[in-house]
């Protein structure tokens, strides 16, 4: 309930995402020799990752309301062929390979779907422009 005394709140960007792993030092593996994640630091039960301007936290679950599978967290590629073909060949398990999703009015949405080494679904996602027409 908002009163006329309390501050708007506006969320406009993400810090960070948490990712419920069950064996972290594999996780790490996946995440930064798979997926090629910049990896930043891990301690005992924790590791993190930066990507732009979100930090990833790899994390054992904290007690039973956060030992559940994450979120689908979608990766923008710029070749989802290229991607899959490459992280397929890391050994990566796909759900399914780079499919249309969506005829947008100035891009195509192409998608897969990949499970990391603790069972979440992850997203890749490309936005295929179409090419520019020649310079006359």
């Amino acid at each position: 309930m908002t009163t006329a005394t309390a501050p708007r709140v506006s969320l406009t960007e993400i810090g960070q995402i948490a990712i419920r792993v069950l064996d972290v030092d594999r996780a790490v593996g996946f995440y930064r020799d798979v997926l090629g994640a910049p990896f930043l630091f891990q301690f005992p039960g924790l590791a993190f990752f930066q990507l732009g301007g979100v930090r990833l936290m790899l994390s054992k679950p904290e007690g039973p309301d956060f030992d559940h599978p994450a979120s689908t967290i979608y990766y923008k590629v710029t070749d989802i062929d290229g991607a899959y073909a490459a992280l397929k060949a890391k050994g990566a398990e796909f759900v399914d390979a780079p499919h249309l999703i969506a005829k947008m009015p100035d891009h195509d949405l192409w998608m897969a779907f990949l499970k990391d080494s603790e069972g979440n679904v992850l997203g890749l996602m490309e936005e295929k422009r179409p090419p520019a027409p020649p310079a006359s």
